[in-house]
Formats: structure tokens, sequence, C-alpha cells
């Protein structure tokens, strides 16, 4: 960053209004090109980006030149995060009432299974238990949890949805929870299934694609394609 620019954003940081002012203006478009992203989800363009100027504004007021990071860096996370903070407080991501009475009735039948068989049951098993299809179950646990570990390593790179949320997710890390599961949303069904199997259940790739039908070559091909995408959506 060039000495003008951090002597801007300094004086900004110490309540300077009109660096503020000059900060929000240089970084419109920033700010523009995340609200973008949540376009669509029943909330006004203006309101989503003055939420984004809120975040900013936070940003601003929290860096630290001795971060190592450039500023740029550090405020697309933080502009990010205040609008989706937003979207889940005011409701407007939901899981529905059908969905969480499968997934109660779903956690039930498995406590239940446990305690008949002395072990977790398997998918087959819920699903004889329950008469869910194995599928359904996968989408119900899904929309109603969280991974089983963020942190738990999978494929042949060591990849963790962690990686995914990037360097921030302990920060905001009910926040990109959500963002990650409506990220999921958005693939092919097929590339769903596997990263719920693989990562909410725990799955290994042949266990998975035991339960799709497939080969192991076909999950592994179909697991990368479907991290590549969640990179991209959530970077």
């Amino acid at each position: 960053m060039e000495q003008t620019a951090l002597d801007r954003l300094m004086a900004a940081k110490n309540g300077d209004k009109t660096a503020v002012e000059e900060m929000v203006h240089l970084n419109s478009g920033l700010i523009w090109s995340i609200a973008r992203r949540y376009f669509g989800r029943g909330v006004d363009p203006d309101d989503l980006y003055q939420l984004g100027c809120m975040g900013f504004l936070k940003a601003v007021s929290g860096f630290d030149p001795a971060y190592g990071t450039q500023f740029s860096t550090y405020a697309v996370p933080k502009i990010a995060g205040e609008i989706r903070r937003f979207l889940r407080d005011d409701g407007s991501i939901k899981v529905s009432r059908t969905l969480k009475e499968r997934a109660h009735a779903i956690r039930s039948a498995k406590s239940t299974l446990e305690q008949r068989l002395g072990r977790e049951p398997t998918l087959s098993e819920l699903s004889c238990e329950t008469g869910v299809s194995i599928e359904e179950i996968a989408v119900a646990e899904t929309a109603t949890g969280v991974p089983e570990s963020l942190q738990r390593e999978t494929g042949e790179d060591g990849f963790t949805l962690e990686n995914v949320l990037g360097d921030w997710c302990q920060e905001e890390n009910l926040i990109e929870q959500v963002a990650l599961r409506e990220a999921i949303a958005t693939l092919p069904e097929k590339e769903q299934m596997v990263i719920r199997l693989r990562y909410y259940r725990g799955m290994t790739q042949e266990a998975a694609a035991r339960v799709l039908k497939v080969s192991q070559v076909q999950v592994s091909r179909l697991e990368r394609r479907a991290v590549e995408q969640l990179r991209v959506q959530l970077k």
C-alpha cells in the first residue's frame, strides 16, 4: 500500500470524517462487488450496499498494518460478514418446518438404534427404521446441522471445509457455516450428495460410492469438482 493510502486509512481509523468518506468512495466498487453476491435474497440492493459499508467501516476501525496483509484482503470478509449476519438474523435463511421435523425424527431413530445395536447405525439402517430415503436423510442432516468437523481432513490433498471458508472462519464461524450450507445447495445434485456423505456423514469415498451406486473414481471426481466450485463461491 502506498504511503498516501496508508495515511488516509490511519486517519480514517482515528476518526477523521473526511478520510472516512474518501475511503468509502474509493472502495465503493469493492463493496458493491461483494453486495452483488447477495442480490435476489429479498433485500434491496441499496440496503445490501449500506450493510457492506458498515462492514467496511468495521474493517477500517479494526485494521492494523502489523497484520502484514493488504487492507482489502482484511476488509472483504468483514464486508461479507456484515451482510451475512443481517441475512441470518433477519430470517432470510430458513430451514422449513417439515425438514426440521424430519431431522428430529431421524435423530430420535438414530438414538434408538444406537441403544439397540450398541453402535452408530448405518444410513441403510436409519432409512429402514424411519422409512426415509438415504438421500433425504443426508439432506435433512445437512440443512439442520453442521459438518462433523470443519478441520477433518479428507481427500488426497488433506482438504478441509475450513480451507474453503478462509482464514477468518473462527471469527465468523456461524455466519460462514450458513454461507457454506447455501453454497452446497447450489451444487448439482450428485455433487451435493458427495459433499453431504463425505463431510457430514464422515464416509470414505468407497462407502459414498456404494450409497450412490457409482465407482470410487467417480466419487473422487465429483468431490474434487464440488470442492473447486465451493472455493470459487466462498473465496
